[in-house]
């Protein structure tokens, strides 16, 4: 099941994060943030923007956000997408209904675009997120120092919806109208 998550799930989120941050690169992150931290992330993300998780029997095996590109008022039709899968559960699928439920719902918010940001190689992440339609945007060299070595960084877009001009006002993810619409992508 696809849902929005809460407070009670911020330990297993941070239980699928951890592996990334010690022994990974999907994140430049190299200390795994305290619950607390990670509750204060929850919270002041969905201030704005979907966190969604998927949970199967009582266990959040994925979680996915979408998070503001830049500061500036003209990015506001434009989101970065994050997603982490439990290894455990990774490669049945789960990555890409629960990416492609963001997505839909970035599109109700009013979102024109979505950035993936891969370290690379990251030839997984590459894989969905090409499979889902994002294309290559350009690539940062070297502009990550992480695990003994320096990591060239990815951008890959996608186009969720052609921009109106003037475009409608971007809707924050809790003032989003409670719809047949919602209700279907989020349990």
């Amino acid at each position: 099941m696809i849902r929005i998550a809460h407070a009670g799930d911020v330990a297993a989120i941070r239980a699928i994060y951890a592996p990334s941050v010690t022994d990974g690169t999907a994140t430049f992150e190299t200390e795994v943030p305290s619950i607390d931290a990670m509750q204060e992330r929850l919270r002041t993300r969905l201030l704005h923007y979907p966190w969604l998780v998927w949970e199967d029997a009582g266990e959040i095996l994925a979680y996915a956000y979408a998070g503001r590109f830049r500061e500036r008022a003209a990015y506001d039709w434009i989101a970065e997408t994050s997603i982490y899968v439990r290894a455990d559960v990774q490669r049945r699928g789960i990555a890409r209904r629960l990416y492609g439920s963001l997505l839909d719902v970035m599109r109700l918010q009013g979102i024109n675009q979505a950035v993936g940001v891969i370290t690379l190689p990251g030839e997984n992440s590459v894989a969905l997120h090409e499979r889902i339609g994002f294309s290559p945007a350009g690539v940062w060299r070297q502009c990550g120092y992480k695990l003994g070595r320096w990591w060239d960084v990815g951008v890959w877009q996608m186009e969720l919806q052609a921009a109106a001009t003037p475009p409608p006002p971007f809707i924050p993810f809790p003032q989003l109208p409670d719809s047949r619409s919602l209700r279907e992508l989020i349990g």
